[in-house]
């Protein structure tokens, strides 16, 4: 008898066991084709992020002080192992110059969205084959970004 319910339990187990390590995609409506793991993105998935920051997002003036201090100390926390404000590339390019070289709006993205940027832009998968190392993304604001903007047009 103790046999015969340690071979239940065991093929009840078995069972659960199978049920529980995938099968069918459940989401997916009847008859519906899920791609194998590691199949290659749709169009749709690699689309640019909506919020990809465009020249007309950007309004330059006159230097804020008040942002471009908030920006220093963005910079002071997230930005300066990598960075410098001078022109020697640390381990990414120095900033000195750079809002000279590059659009506000390309440097708002390669802060905010550094992501795509190094999937998807010629100019920053060229910078990337320099420096070897890929930018990490910091979870910037879009108001951070900003800011440290505005700190990099003081350099």
């Amino acid at each position: 008898m103790k046999t015969k319910i340690t071979i239940g339990l065991a093929a009840a187990t078995l069972t659960l066991a199978m049920a529980s390590c995938g099968g069918a995609n459940t989401d997916a409506p009847p008859g519906a084709k899920t791609p194998p793991p590691g199949a290659a993105a749709t169009e749709a998935e690699t689309k640019a992020p909506d919020n990809m920051i465009t020249a007309a997002d950007i309004t330059l003036g006159d230097i804020d002080q008040t942002m471009a201090s908030a920006g220093k100390g963005i910079y002071e926390l997230k930005c300066q192992a990598c960075h410098s404000v001078g022109t020697n590339r640390v381990v990414g390019p120095g900033w000195k110059g750079i809002t000279e070289r590059r659009k506000p709006e390309w440097i708002m993205n390669m802060m905010l969205n550094v992501d795509v940027m190094l999937d998807q832009d010629p100019e920053a998968q060229k910078m990337l084959e320099e420096c070897l190392v890929r930018m990490p993304n910091q979870s910037l604001s879009k108001d951070d970004g900003r800011h440290v903007l505005e700190f990099m047009r003081t350099l």
